[in-house]
């Protein structure tokens, strides 16, 4: 026979099924950010129609082949994406919470007995419960889940840009070390040959030995430049071959040592600052870790609220296998469970759970801050490393020039050795200066298409933002 619910406590639970707790989550607007309307500085950049893959806007075969490898290789990424995988199980399980769990078991057995003939018994049953969704408690479980598995994907694209920009830009270092050890080596050369001229004069007579030792000097000097550049150019080759999920010197042969710095890129419109918004991953990662956040506060809520459980259960048995449905037994039974005193411990998880949406919009607002500040930090820095480019440039042709002029005079016996050092440590320090203003340029033109959000492909998720705040 069958038990019957009281016709109260289903009415009970239809009334309140629905009747979701806490606040629905709805996307804040540039205002509610107080995101301005322009940057600061001018936009002046020519326009680029996709900064997806901007890598390839460099004009590097190296470069590129570097970033496809490090985007499927790369350890970090990996991780990242186990982190996704873990969101989307989680999210499965809040959707089951919702649904009836529904388990089946059956046995067998036989009876011994010495006064009767033995005798089997067979027995089969299923069993059911389900927890009636009042008060949305699962609802915005589920809410929180979808949310946090939408923010893991949009992290896993938010480190996959991150390696992407680290990569290229120790490549750019790689390159610029290359170039500034080929300036360092050329201008040991010309002290070499200073040297010797200096030793063929003092051995004339023309000079003292005053001028071989600044010469030597001048050489020990620049000599002790070279293994400090090759240092700093084999730890950043290094950590691109541990980028692309290789051991340290596995993309040496690929590198070479020629020097060459990439193509410098035309440089993208910024458009207006609420773009980022929609671009930058770790901002819409963000975004959707506030949407779980507020989506908890109902959880919590919910738990302040009686629970409806329903359970049942229908079974047979016989003692023989084929006539085991002529015996069924069943019932259903129906529970509600409400904690009386608990010392304020739900309302304590109420008013955290608040605490921590606080803290996630805070989170959200302070990251959209920062991408804002590092849009006008990198295109400052462009402009910079463009003003400084332009300013080595004259110096380095003077410096050139003067060198050129100085030696020839020295050899001649018309100015001193004294002039021919400054004249070539003007020259060195020029050409230096200007490799690492072109290997800046290079950098802040990857620090903006990284700030813009460059280097992803925003592909719709299951379940857009809207429809996970439902």
């Amino acid at each position: 026979m069958i038990s019957q619910i009281p016709r109260s406590i289903v009415i009970v639970g239809l009334f309140f099924t629905g009747c979701t707790q806490g606040p629905d989550y709805r996307p804040y607007s540039t205002s509610d950010l107080a995101v301005p309307e322009q940057y600061i500085v001018g936009s002046d950049e020519v326009s680029s129609d996709d900064i997806t893959e901007w890598w390839s806007q460099f004009d590097d075969p190296v470069l590129a082949e570097l970033i496809d490898t490090a985007l499927s290789e790369n350890l970090d990424i990996a991780q990242s994406a186990t982190l996704v995988v873990r969101a989307r199980e989680s999210l499965i399980q809040s959707g089951a919470d919702q649904l009836p769990a529904i388990g089946y078991s059956s046995s067998s057995g036989r009876n011994f007995n010495s006064e009767a003939s033995d005798r089997w018994s067979f027995s089969r049953s299923i069993d059911a419960s389900w927890s009636a969704d009042i008060f949305g408690g699962l609802k915005r479980s589920n809410q929180a889940a979808r949310a946090s598995y939408q923010a893991a994907g949009y992290s896993l694209a938010n480190v996959r840009t991150l390696i992407a920009a680290e990569l290229a830009r120790n490549y750019v270092t790689v390159r610029s070390l290359q170039d500034r050890l080929l300036i360092a080596e050329d201008s040991l050369r010309n002290q070499d040959s200073n040297l010797q001229i200096a030793k063929w004069r003092a051995q004339a007579g023309l000079v003292s030995s005053v001028d071989v030792e600044q010469a030597k000097a001048q050489r020990a000097q620049t000599a002790a430049i070279i293994p400090l550049l090759e240092q700093s150019e084999a730890a950043a080759r290094y950590r691109l071959a541990v980028l692309t999920g290789q051991a340290p010197g596995a993309v040496d042969g690929l590198l070479g040592d020629d020097g060459r710095l990439p193509a410098i890129p035309d440089f993208i419109t910024r458009g207006a600052p609420a773009n980022i918004l929609r671009q930058r991953p770790d901002i819409l990662s963000s975004e959707r870790d506030l949407a779980a956040a507020t989506a908890l506060i109902g959880v919590a809520q919910a738990q302040l609220y009686p629970s409806l459980i329903l359970t049942g259960n229908l079974g047979s048995a016989s003692s023989e296998f084929g006539n085991i449905t002529d015996i069924l037994t069943g019932g259903l039974f129906a529970s509600i469970a409400q904690s009386i005193f608990d010392a304020g411990s739900r309302r304590s998880a109420v008013r955290s759970q608040m605490a921590a949406a606080d803290g996630a919009f805070a989170a959200y607002r302070s990251t959209i801050l920062k991408a804002l500040e590092e849009v006008e930090n990198a295109t400052i820095s462009r402009r910079t490393a463009e003003s400084r480019i332009s300013a080595f440039s004259d110096q380095s042709v003077a410096s050139s020039s003067a060198a050129i002029l100085a030696r020839v005079n020295y050899r001649a016996g018309l100015t001193d050795f004294q002039r021919l050092l400054e004249a070539e440590r003007s020259l060195l320090s020029a050409n230096d200066s200007l490799a690492v203003a072109r290997a800046d340029r290079l950098t802040s033109a990857i620090q903006l298409y990284l700030a813009l959000g460059g280097g992803w492909q925003p592909v719709p998720q299951t379940g857009d933002n809207e429809e996970a705040s439902k």
